[in-house]
């Protein structure tokens, strides 16, 4: 809606993202866009309420932050509480956590592109937003719904599988995991490999012909450079559960490497904002001002070298290519590199299915309490995440911190957003889909806000009073 007195244009809420949230538009008195804000607007506060609590439960009760990312919040807990126990998993759990994890991604990536951002690619960012959406793609193009909702369902059947769960999974434990995978259920995925394949190369089809056809919008989507942050391996490889943090600049040197993630305070900050529960994250050698950075499939594409698996290096090389080597900043390409990273993850569990020690029950080493400080770290589908806990002598926690791929990614997605509003809005000409593109930007990103509201320093907060009429009588802001 339009606020005349103002000049303001509020999308509220923002659709087909997880969680809660709404953008503001500023219009200059010319009518042209002067700014806009993303708001998040639900706060959580996990990271107080845990305290108190043994660090031994944190793997259970972090994964109920969130039901699409549960897997990264339980991965980056254990990782915490092994560096606390002073203990590495067993070989035949750490591969099991690793599929699971796996699992998760090719969930959370099916959800955002065929359930989520595909009804803007098929039926058109200017068709009617009653039909754009999944339920309108079921009754246009129902096969790739379909195909769209079973691969989804795949993802999730490898937590099914192994522990029982599909979504706010138990049994990653510390030392490894807590049930096994039985042979019945490693061919039942096996014989799943096949077409979730072809369902990713489906989607990979349907961005690469959106590219052609749009490739002037593509190219000129959300394009401002930025730092980029994601976890490689030795080799620089791109890798999603147990790697090294890199950062690069906007011109792709890099800035940090195979930097340990137990020492992300050194290199990361947050700031609070007056319009948002969401922090503004920075990379703090550069500063304030000059240290925003990205992360997720296009961040860890563009800090990778090369990917592990065939067919993905294929894709990944031709997305090198489209940059000429370097960064690619254009925001609409989260969405290639989110299929790129969907195909990789599908090759990669035909591996760990095949590997002989996928069913032992040597699945779990064990230890105790040791050290009072742990810091895990995963790569959740959004972006890099970390989970940091601090306990007394007794392994009860004094303090928490999470830090999300989502608020890293905010600086970013603020941004996007401004440069898509003064590309497409015109404010004394406003159409639905000039907004639906200002929307689709942050789906590009597909955030995940309930895991992202931080609780640690002070919160921004306003506070209305109302009357019986629905007046406003008292307002209070704080931030």
């Amino acid at each position: 809606m339009v606020n005349e007195d103002r000049r303001q244009i509020l999308i509220s809420p923002v659709t087909r993202i997880e969680g809660h949230a709404k953008i503001t538009i500023r219009l200059d008195d010319h009518g042209e866009v002067d700014e806009a804000l993303f708001h998040v607007n639900e706060f959580r506060g996990f990271e107080k309420f845990c305290e108190g609590r043994l660090y031994t439960e944190m793997p259970i009760i972090t994964p109920r932050i969130c039901g699409i990312c549960p897997v990264s919040h339980s991965i980056a807990s254990v990782k915490a509480c092994e560096m606390i126990q002073g203990i590495q998993p067993a070989y035949a759990g750490n591969i099991l956590r690793r599929l699971i994890h796996i699992g998760q991604n090719i969930s959370s990536h099916a959800l955002s592109f065929f359930h989520l951002s595909s009804p803007d690619f098929l039926l058109g960012y200017d068709s009617d937003p009653v039909n754009r959406n999944i339920l309108g793609l079921a009754e246009k193009f129902p096969d790739i719904a379909l195909k769209g909702i079973r691969l989804r369902k795949f993802g999730q059947e490898i937590s099914q599988r192994i522990t029982g769960k599909k979504i706010h999974i138990s049994g990653i434990a510390p030392g490894g995991m807590a049930f096994p995978l039985l042979e019945e259920n490693r061919l039942a995925l096996l014989n799943w490999i096949p077409e979730a394949k072809e369902t990713v190369q489906l989607g990979l089809s349907i961005i690469k012909k959106f590219h052609e056809e749009n490739a002037e919008m593509v190219n000129s989507f959300a394009v401002s450079p930025t730092l980029y942050l994601g976890t490689v391996g030795p080799q620089g490889e791109h890798e999603l559960y147990d790697g090294k943090l890199r950062f690069i600049d906007e011109n792709g040197n890099i800035l940090q490497d195979q930097l340990d993630p137990k020492r992300y305070l050194e290199f990361i900050a947050e700031r609070s904002v007056s319009w948002s529960y969401l922090k503004y994250p920075y990379y703090k050698p550069l500063g304030y001002e000059k240290g925003f950075y990205r992360v997720g499939p296009l961040a860890r594409l563009n800090v990778a070298s090369k990917m592990k698996t065939p067919l993905a290096q294929l894709e990944f090389e031709n997305f090198k290519n489209i940059a000429g080597g370097r960064p690619i900043h254009g925001t609409f390409y989260y969405h290639y590199a989110r299929l790129i990273e969907a195909l990789s993850s599908v090759e990669e569990a035909e591996i760990l299915l095949n590997d002989p020690e996928i069913t032992s029950d040597h699945i779990q080493t064990h230890g105790k309490w040791n050290y009072t400080e742990g810091i895990g770290c995963s790569e959740a589908p959004r972006g890099t995440l970390f989970h940091h806990y601090i306990t007394d002598e007794s392994g009860k926690l004094l303090k928490v911190n999470l830090l999300i791929a989502t608020g890293q990614n905010n600086p970013g997605m603020n941004k996007s957003i401004t440069e898509v509003a003064k590309q497409y809005v015109n404010g004394n000409d406003i159409k639905e889909g000039m907004l639906n593109r200002v929307e689709s930007t942050i789906r590009c990103y597909d955030p995940c806000l309930s895991c992202s509201t931080h609780a640690i320093g002070a919160m921004p907060l306003q506070v209305e009073v109302m009357n019986a009429n629905g007046q406003i009588i008292q307002r209070i802001e704080r931030g």
